[in-house]
């Protein structure tokens, strides 16, 4: 797997910060199960199978994009049953752009969701 790495080129340039596509992807997917009506991540057949044989990732459905300082998230969610799934969504959204922009610096232009699922278990 091609692990993309973006640099930050600070004002005091003392160094630099790099930051995996990978790691972007985490923030992202961590942010959006922490909104209230996210089951859970929703990955690709073939991310299935690899938790099934034991290897978590905490990338599951989430695509990144990062161009120039500018990221596009696109990501699978599995709703959980009764929550409104535009409003639900919107607040993901914002959940990722804020969570990302204020973690890495980096311009958040983009959060494309597709709902894959509804979790029909109550009590959650």
């Amino acid at each position: 797997m091609d692990n993309k790495v973006y640099t930050i080129n600070g004002e005091e340039s003392i160094g630099t910060v790099q930051i995996a596509d990978d790691v972007v992807a985490v923030i992202a997917g961590l942010a959006a199960t922490e909104v209230e009506g996210v089951s859970s991540m929703a990955g690709n057949i073939s991310n299935d199978i690899m938790n099934k044989m034991g290897y978590k990732s905490l990338t599951k459905g989430v695509k990144t994009d990062i161009v120039d300082g500018k990221v596009k998230i696109e990501m699978s969610l599995t709703m959980s049953y009764g929550y409104n799934i535009p409003a639900t969504c919107s607040k993901v959204q914002e959940k990722i752009k804020t969570t990302i922009e204020n973690m890495t610096g980096l311009e958040v232009t983009d959060v494309n969701i597709r709902i894959a699922g509804v979790d029909m278990q109550k009590g959650q």
